[in-house]
């Protein structure tokens, strides 16, 4: 009877962490198709590859690591009209829980249509839609129950548990959709909001018999950058979303200082900043961009009362973003957020 409860007792654990919080990043803004799938497409240039990897609480034996990678660009643009654009990507994303017990792995295919609100360009309303296949893998053989502990302390007996000698896969359809409004009132500035509903269609997932139904996640999330001197840019972002009732609101900036007198074209700039995961951790940032590549590098400082379990340590993040810039410097420069 134990040894049952016991199997059953982490089956509920990692369904329930499963729905309780997808995955997430601190640099959500370096994150554009985990974060709404509306800004598929919504960059200045031809096209964008992101890459993002996340290692949370890894003294509390490497609770969750997480990685992307993410490509989109525009097409049709002979098709419609000059102030419109269609955005078209994938995203790839794996993140493992319990140091490899938990396994998800999933594929996303996202488009959305921005369409100009102005005959200058400054204004777009866009909507994205994503579909995504999961596959998810509980391992039972990396877990160590307590017929397995030995009498001087390792784990080296053999469990009599089924759970253990057991390997549970799940494999599921899922949809999520967005909306993004974007606008600027110079070549100089730019604000945005949005939101997006993922898991719209609450598919099943769970490893046996019980059902558990993935809840949507909501995200409202807004941002924009402004000049604050010749050479120097101040940037702001903020996000609040909530699922199966965990929330999360994080907001912050980051002050650019350009070295190369060039905003728009080929821009070289260093990211400082904070943001600020409310009631849980302070995240100290810094960047560099150039030559079409920034990459930003955070760190979760954990103030939460689970500081005392993760020594403070919350984790590391570091994102990647390249965006091939036009060989034409007179093409059109896009109205869009810029992180």
């Amino acid at each position: 009877m134990k040894k049952w409860l016991t199997s059953s007792l982490l089956l509920i654990l990692f369904c329930t962490t499963v729905r309780a919080q997808d995955p997430h990043f601190s640099q959500f803004f370096a994150s554009p198709l985990t974060l709404n799938p509306a800004l598929t497409g919504k960059f200045d240039g031809l096209y964008r590859i992101a890459g993002n990897y996340r290692n949370q609480w890894p003294t509390i034996n490497n609770a969750f690591t997480t990685a992307t990678i993410s490509a989109d660009t525009r097409i049709l643009g002979d098709r419609i009209p000059e102030n419109d654009d269609f955005g078209i990507g994938i995203l790839g994303l794996t993140d493992q829980q319990a140091d490899g017990v938990l396994n998800q792995n999933y594929i996303s295919l996202s488009t959305a249509y921005h369409k100009g609100l102005d005959e200058d360009g400054y204004h777009q309303l866009s909507i994205g839609f994503q579909a995504t296949y999961a596959s998810s893998r509980l391992d039972g053989t990396k877990v160590n129950l307590g017929d397995e502990l030995a009498p001087d302390g390792t784990w080296t007996v053999p469990s009599n548990d089924p759970f253990a000698n057991r390997v549970f896969q799940l494999h599921y359809f899922d949809f999520n959709t967005g909306v993004l409004y974007n606008g600027s009132t110079s070549d100089r500035n730019n604000f945005y909001i949005g939101g997006s509903l993922y898991h719209i269609n609450h598919p099943k997932e769970s490893f046996d018999d019980a059902n558990y139904y993935l809840p949507t996640r909501w995200t409202v999330h807004a941002g924009g950058h402004f000049p604050i001197a010749d050479n120097a840019s101040v940037y702001l972002s903020a996000l609040h979303q909530s699922q199966a009732g965990a929330n999360e609101t994080v907001a912050g900036a980051a002050i650019a200082l350009n070295a190369n007198d060039d905003w728009y074209v080929n821009p070289t700039n260093v990211y400082v900043g904070a943001w600020v995961r409310f009631g849980d951790a302070i995240l100290p940032y810094i960047s560099m961009e150039f030559s079409g590549l920034q990459i930003g590098l955070s760190y979760d400082t954990n103030i939460s009362p689970l500081k005392t379990a993760s020594n403070s340590r919350g984790g590391i993040e570091v994102s990647l973003i390249y965006i091939k810039k036009p060989s034409d410097p007179n093409k059109r420069h896009l109205n869009c957020p810029k992180f």
